[in-house]
């Protein structure tokens, strides 16, 4: 589930291969003028939410968003996968 707080983008619940379709089609149009998406309230991760966050860095065309609350084993999906630097805090 998505919410949006000012110039920040909330996540809860998983990012997994089953949740990101759905997070994706609901995040369109809302990255516009987003600096922070706050991961703090992600319960699981698998290797398409490496995928998701990419893209979202991709659509809002900003290199200034960062993501906040990053979890362990998203970061350790990210390193592994060489993309670490892709995904700023």
């Amino acid at each position: 589930m998505l919410t949006r707080d000012g110039d920040q983008l909330k996540v809860a619940g998983p990012l997994n291969i089953e949740s990101v379709p759905a997070l994706l089609a609901q995040s369109d149009g809302m990255l516009k003028d987003v600096a922070v998406v706050d991961l703090a309230g992600v319960t699981e991760v698998d290797s398409a939410a490496v995928s998701l966050l990419l893209e979202w860095r991709r659509q809002a065309q900003n290199n200034a968003l960062r993501f906040a609350h990053l979890p362990a084993a998203l970061k350790s999906l990210a390193d592994l996968y060489g993309v670490a630097d892709l995904i700023p805090q």
